[in-house]
């Protein structure tokens, strides 16, 4: 058995003396795992770093096997992501999300859209609502998808302003005012209508949306908890982001 792919470094551990077991995401075949021999050699240490992308062919005699991977560098991006401490933790973040997926099952969106926000980890304007995209699309391939499009209650798809937490659907302003203390917030900018970038308030309400479903659906049905790298990055990007005049805010 044997296949090349482009891949994404999720992580890796120590096997044997010598070797390394690599978790890759990759475009085609999904979060894999396979051995790297001399993993922990000068030459392949720097390569196998998470977030750097690589070529990887596989190979085992047969398919259910954990098979070898030969590695050949990309785009090496792990030393720049080691600047700032959104990006450190957002990696480990987003390897742990994709950890919920099976393995070996192919979810070429999420490999595509892993490989945009490795390129906007730095800025907290970016990361934070490019993350966020991230879980949902996540909660969406397991099945747990939320329907923000239109309303709940009434169908229109204007002034969506919160989201039911018993059926993960949108709500409108007015159908959802008798129980607003009940309902989940909906940030503007995963609205219909988002016109700007996301502020402080708006992306610690889609952390908060986000957390609810995935510990709902995905971690207490499993005994699992949300990983802690995830509570560092969302608490390095609201700090970040703070640090940012309202001036330079984009929109």
């Amino acid at each position: 058995m044997q296949w090349s792919d482009e891949a994404i470094v999720l992580g890796v551990r120590r096997h044997g003396e010598t070797s390394v077991i690599a978790e890759m995401m990759t475009r085609a075949h999904g979060r894999h795992l396979g051995v790297v021999r001399s993993g922990r050699s000068r030459t392949m240490q720097p390569v196998l770093q998470p977030g750097n992308s690589v070529e990887v062919i596989w190979r085992a005699r047969l398919d259910e096997h954990l098979g070898e991977f030969r590695i050949e560098p990309l785009q090496l991006r792990a030393g720049r992501l080691m600047e700032t401490a959104t990006a450190v933790y957002g990696v480990q973040a987003m390897a742990a999300l994709l950890r919920f997926l099976p393995e070996r099952d192919p979810h070429v969106h999420l490999y595509e859209m892993l490989g945009v926000i490795l390129e906007h980890l730095e800025d907290p304007r970016d990361a934070g609502e490019l993350f966020i995209r991230f879980e949902l699309a996540v909660l969406e391939d397991l099945g747990f998808g939320l329907d923000l499009s239109r309303c709940a209650a009434t169908d229109i798809t204007e002034d969506l302003v919160f989201v039911s937490p018993k059926s993960g659907r949108a709500v409108s302003r007015d159908a959802g005012a008798p129980w607003a203390d009940k309902m989940l917030a909906l940030p503007a900018f995963l609205g219909t209508q988002a016109s700007k970038a996301a502020d402080q308030q708006a992306l610690f309400d889609g952390f908060r949306l986000t957390a609810y479903f995935l510990n709902r659906h995905v971690c207490e049905p499993r005994g699992l908890q949300l990983s802690s790298a995830r509570d560092g990055f969302v608490q390095a990007t609201l700090k970040a982001l703070a640090a940012i005049p309202p001036s330079e805010m984009t929109a």
